[in-house]
């Protein structure tokens, strides 16, 4: 998946919104005033920063050793960093943001 794919299906799910109050190369998706994707958009490969539980957190980097790494600038327990290096699927992607998205609504 590639970022305009990532905010597309983002901006899909109810009450999201998009901004930038980390500076124009950083796109954030919120859900009721709570962050719950951040799009780096000048970084090669891109990433993503995404909430995740603690129980997941860990079998995702293990799963994905070459992709996906401890959220970068995040806190490490609840959040990671994905590389969008083509080699995670799109469905797994979708399915990421999905997830991140239906945490920080609890």
């Amino acid at each position: 998946m590639e970022i305009d794919e990532i905010r597309e299906y983002a901006l899909s799910l109810p009450e999201t919104e998009e901004c930038f109050p980390f500076g124009e190369n950083n796109l954030v998706l919120k859900t009721k005033g709570k962050i719950f994707i951040i799009l780096d958009l000048i970084s090669l490969p891109s990433s993503m920063n995404y909430k995740a539980s603690p129980d997941d957190i860990i079998e995702q980097r293990d799963t994905y050793p070459d992709a996906i790494f401890p959220g970068f600038h995040m806190n490490k327990k609840h959040w990671n960093t994905l590389h969008l290096n083509r080699t995670v699927p799109s469905k797994t992607i979708q399915s990421l943001v999905l997830n991140s998205y239906t945490l920080v609504r609890k």
